[in-house]
């Protein structure tokens, strides 16, 4: 059954929020306008995968329209044949629901109303307020001047209303190639706003569309497509970025030549993130040229990426509440982000424990064949998730981080002849070492456990500094995982030329380890199932290249911000691993 359009699956309604763009919409119910309905839309371009931005307007316009009891549609902008595939229809089809928003039977695309516009098209050259230009793409844009110096007029502006008429007919049934003629609008060549500068309304383009086919060979622009394709489906309020600001003239133009129904046109500011890219075209070269495994690669900030490296709708829905609505544009730090996102894995990831570089321990005076099960809390946020059992035998493995033969200061985990607690377990005293002849590496520790330590705690009331996690050798699971950090070390990649961002790749953004050792109940997590690995960081078992004979776990974020540590040790020439 499809959720309550505009609302968040499987969620209370939450308190309406407060911004501007809500307060006009609200101001327009309590006047009556348009008949104190309320209906948006979110229109991408299937042309890439939808990204965090999108995520912002997505729950803003579903938002907005669920807190009004209306309508939001979900509508694709497929007026470019050439960039658009149906993959991209799906995958955006898929983030909308994934983020919990539904549409209900309000499905459409602008190619829904291509004879619309082309009659639109019509009546504005009958009017005599479009041609058909022949100029090249070069030659217009030199007509059409700058921000300091008017336009000029085409020299064939003042064709004849029959010719222009006969001429688009001739360009709609395929009798031109690419680019001899255009039809514009017939505004004002001197106006200071260039957008209204005798736009291009279409232009021929002899490429299959993945929903018409070879129906057309004259595609609508975006500019003259928007407007009227929100007018036609009753969109009350149309909610655009900033950047279409100063096209709000030129929609407002078209609506009133055609004498169509008028939505109300509100601009906020776009998303922007720190050592992000939130442009579609320099994602795009990202995957071209395969800096990235593709546009679900997890480090890339798309929803399919960002849902594979195993973050949640409800963290991206906290996020986008967390920053609002403003109207000016302004960068968010990423480690907001991430903040958000731990606060609600907290919440909800069950705990187990992984060791991702393990060291061998042999616990010389425990039975040998002897294994015990050991209750461990699985999420002490939710005691209501209950308990587990983890197997505890005389071999275990630890991080081997977690071990110095020559402990600095300050360090309180194990070193030889010092005890800790094994978590959910017994205290254990390091007793001696076994290093590799040749490299001197450490192999194996010798350590002795405490039988009456049980549980974590001494009869006698000794404490230890220091609490390890740590996998049964006989029961663990043999695992990849995967270490994620941000792409760019740059904190605004997205100023760069899309040719120069891979001069601001992080190295270190994908590190794969094998031969992790896993709780061996882990074995049986499905894909895209996250966990709490106890003092690692939250995973996610990977959708795409997980299997039963080769499990493997994304890092979605470490349990604290390490990148501002990261990136004092890159700039010092150290290690940042970790």
């Amino acid at each position: 059954m499809a959720a309550k359009q505009g609302r968040p699956q499987s969620e209370e309604k939450r308190e309406p929020k407060s911004d501007f763009v809500r307060a006009a919409v609200s101001e327009d119910a309590r006047a009556g306008k348009f008949d104190r309905r309320v209906q948006t839309r979110f229109p991408p371009e299937p042309n890439g995968y939808l990204h965090i931005g999108h995520a912002k307007s997505i729950c803003l316009n579903f938002g907005i329209a669920a807190e009004h009891g209306g309508v939001c549609s979900l509508r694709f902008d497929d007026t470019n044949p050439e960039k658009e595939e149906a993959e991209f229809v799906e995958s955006i089809i898929a983030d909308v629901r994934w983020l919990g928003f539904d549409w209900g039977r309000h499905l459409h695309y602008a190619s829904d109303y291509f004879e619309d516009l082309y009659q639109f098209a019509l009546q504005l050259i009958r009017a005599g307020k479009a041609y058909v230009d022949s100029l090249s793409a070069d030659e217009i844009r030199t007509h059409r001047g700058t921000l300091t110096e008017p336009g000029r007029e085409s020299p064939y502006r003042e064709r004849t209303v029959d010719h222009n008429l006969e001429l688009f007919e001739d360009m709609c049934a395929g009798k031109f190639p690419e680019g001899s003629h255009v039809l514009r609008a017939k505004i004002d060549m001197r106006s200071g706003n260039l957008n209204l500068r005798d736009p291009v309304m279409y232009r021929i383009l002899h490429a299959r569309h993945h929903r018409t086919g070879d129906k057309w060979c004259v595609y609508p622009l975006y500019d003259f497509a928007h407007g009227q394709s929100d007018s036609l489906e009753g969109v009350t309020h149309s909610i655009c970025t900033l950047e279409f600001e100063n096209n709000r003239p030129l929609y407002d133009w078209f609506l009133n030549e055609l004498g169509v129904t008028h939505p109300r046109q509100i601009e906020f500011a776009r998303l922007n993130l720190s050592h992000t890219v939130l442009s579609k075209r320099k994602l795009a070269a990202l995957v071209a040229g395969g800096h990235v495994s593709g546009w679900d690669d997890p480090r890339m900030p798309t929803i399919s990426g960002m849902r594979r490296r195993g973050y949640t709708p409800a963290a991206l829905r906290d996020f986008c509440d967390v920053i609002g609505v403003a109207k000016r544009n302004t960068t968010v730090d990423m480690a907001l982000l991430e903040h958000t996102l731990r606060q609600d894995l907290n919440r909800r990831a069950p705990r187990a424990m992984g060791v991702l570089r393990p060291l061998r321990v042999l616990l010389l005076n425990y039975p040998e064949g002897q294994v015990e099960q050991l209750e461990a809390v699985n999420n002490p946020e939710d005691l209501s998730m209950g308990t587990r059992s983890v197997p505890f035998s005389r071999v275990l493995y630890i991080e081997r981080d977690d071990f110095r033969a020559d402990p600095p200061r300050k360090f309180f985990r194990l070193a030889l002849g010092r005890e800790v607690r094994l978590r959910y377990a017994y205290f254990i005293r390091c007793e001696s070492v076994v290093k590799n002849a040749e490299t001197g590496e450490v192999e194996e520790l010798h350590c002795s456990y405490d039988p009456t330590t049980r549980g974590g705690s001494a009869p006698d009331g000794r404490k230890v500094k220091a609490t390890l996690h740590w996998v049964s050798a006989a029961h663990a699971l043999d695992a990849e995982v995967r270490l994620y950090e941000r792409l760019f070390l740059a904190e605004d990649p997205g100023a760069l030329a899309a040719e120069d961002l891979a001069s601001s790749l992080n190295p270190e953004s994908l590190r794969i380890l094998g031969g992790c050792k896993l709780e061996p109940g882990l074995a049986q997590a499905a894909p895209g199932s996250r966990f709490q690995f106890e003092r690692q960081g939250y995973f996610c078992v990977d959708s795409a290249d997980s299997s039963e004979q080769r499990p493997v776990f994304n890092r979605t974020v470490a349990l604290r911000d390490t990148w501002a540590r990261i990136e004092r040790a890159r700039k010092r020439g150290g290690n940042t691993l970790d």
